[in-house]
């Protein structure tokens, strides 16, 4: 038998070298810690941390629920100023039946979907900030 055929051989030959396999770095997790326990303990620094993400999250709920609101009180509005809109017909509907039975759900559920996406982006600012 050659070298190369007892390597290959499960009985006899050569074990194949293990090899270690690192998933995280160890050095990044004594910062991460320490900022984790900087916040369970409520120092000034983590209260500084957490009051930073709830006045961005309140920042953004305040503002979509400003849009969500100018946008649904501008429709009756909009028909109260220009009465001759309320006169259209569109496939056998009034169009203020249309506009404010239709429009504000599709309105709504776009605020919605922004707004998840902004609690998303602020929450991932805030753990960038406690990584580094």
């Amino acid at each position: 038998m050659t070298a190369e055929q007892q390597s290959s051989s499960p009985s006899g030959g050569r074990r194949p070298r293990r090899q270690r396999v690192v998933l995280s770095d160890r050095r990044r997790t004594r910062p991460v810690a320490r900022t984790i326990v900087e916040l369970e303990e409520q120092t000034s620094v983590g209260e500084v941390l957490v009051r930073y993400l709830v006045r961005a999250q309140m920042r953004s709920a305040l503002l979509m629920t400003g849009l969500l609101v100018a946008g649904l009180f501008s429709l009756p509005l909009l028909f109260y100023a220009l009465p001759s809109l309320g006169d259209v017909v569109i496939a056998g509907i009034r169009l203020p039946w249309l506009v404010l039975g239709v429009l504000p759900y599709p309105f709504m559920a776009l605020i919605g979907f922004w707004y998840s996406r902004a609690a998303a982006r602020h929450e991932r600012d805030f753990l960038h900030m406690i990584e580094r």
